[in-house]
């Protein structure tokens, strides 16, 4: 993650905002309703009675059990996981940083783990799903290094404007390095999943791995929130308060890693939840980031169930990748964010 000296996010101050438990409370319900639906849907259309008998007496004769048990359910509960992850991710980064247009995608972080997968579908096909998180964590922090020491080689390159673009230099590098690997090591089917995004091929196995660490860094977010909130407020004033903001961003940066590498590991490329989700959160629960990082990973979860969900109902038989319908969503938010922070500056 970069830090830099952009203006603090600004939000409604006189605006009334919604209460954190009444929302959390109300997302989980919608949650668990739009996860119940999304099983039901898809290529083959699966009725809630025979899913309610999947789960209460499982046939494994019978496919449409199998479908329900070993295809869906995996998929809707990462899809629901990985959506949590990249929101808390860009919450995390967009506080830490104070810049609005902060998100794993935009910054190099997503293509840098990326291009770590490329490397290992080239080099070393057989390796397992725990070392490919680990490389895909490695990666993720060689996309963050190149693009801080890109902020850090001069002093106007820190506004949200040149990190965004710093970042997307760094991710169209990494993902043409990526590319070329898949080339020349005809490897190009398994990176190009990586690329557009996806859980049509999502395990149990992936999901027993996943689930924990997954679970541990989002912990990790809630309990670094207060001090999240205080380094929003900018350098000076967290060190005024006696903050170890060096302490803070590292462990800051540690937990984003983890949360996009093994996102991006399981899902691939997916970008523009962690940059639409938190302004979401923040204009729903205010400025305090104790209530926007828990928000955002309701929110976002709710977001990639729902992206999902459309990717294998808009064109049936077909399915369309997940990063293409996120995109079709945040390109046009960001475009509008970015315009906004150009009047601001």
């Amino acid at each position: 993650m970069m830090i830099h000296k952009c203006k603090p996010m600004k939000s409604g101050n006189h605006r009334r905002v919604i209460p954190l438990r009444p929302l959390i409370t109300a997302g989980m319900i919608l949650l668990m309703l739009l996860l119940c639906i999304s099983i039901t849907q898809g290529t083959a259309n699966i009725s809630m009675d025979t899913v309610v008998n999947a789960f209460t007496h499982f046939d494994s004769k019978n496919p449409q059990h199998l479908m329900v048990i070993d295809l869906r359910l995996p998929r809707v509960l990462i899809s629901g996981l990985i959506g949590a992850a990249l929101a808390v991710a860009g919450a995390i980064m967009q506080g830490t940083t104070r810049n609005p247009m902060a998100d794993s995608g935009l910054m190099g972080i997503n293509a840098g783990a990326g291009f770590a997968i490329a490397l290992c579908f080239a080099f070393m096909p057989e390796v397992s799903y725990g070392m490919l998180i680990v490389f895909s964590f490695l990666g993720a922090a060689l996309g963050a290094l190149m693009i801080n020491g890109i902020a850090a080689s001069h002093k106007g390159g820190r506004s949200p404007m040149d990190l965004v673009l710093a970042g997307a230099a760094i991710s169209a590098l990494l993902s043409a390095f990526s590319q070329g690997i898949a080339l020349g090591f005809e490897a190009g089917r398994d990176v190009l999943f990586w690329t557009v995004g996806g859980v049509a091929n999502v395990t149990w196995q992936q999901f027993y791995i996943l689930a924990p660490v997954v679970s541990a860094a989002l912990l990790c977010a809630f309990l670094l929130s207060p001090y999240v909130s205080i380094l929003n407020m900018g350098e000076d004033v967290a060190t005024g308060l006696g903050l170890n903001t060096a302490l803070i961003h590292c462990l800051c940066t540690l937990v984003v890693l983890a949360l996009a590498g093994i996102s991006v590991s399981v899902v691939g490329s997916v970008s523009f939840v962690g940059l639409i989700i938190p302004h979401g959160a923040r204009f729903l629960v205010g400025v305090d980031y104790k209530k926007i990082i828990p928000s955002a990973a309701v929110l976002g979860a709710l977001l990639l169930v729902l992206a999902d969900l459309g990717a294998r109902t808009v064109n049936p038989p077909f399915e369309v990748p997940l990063g293409v319908i996120t995109s079709l969503i945040g390109v046009p938010f960001f475009l509008y964010l970015s315009q906004k922070t150009r009047r601001v500056a």
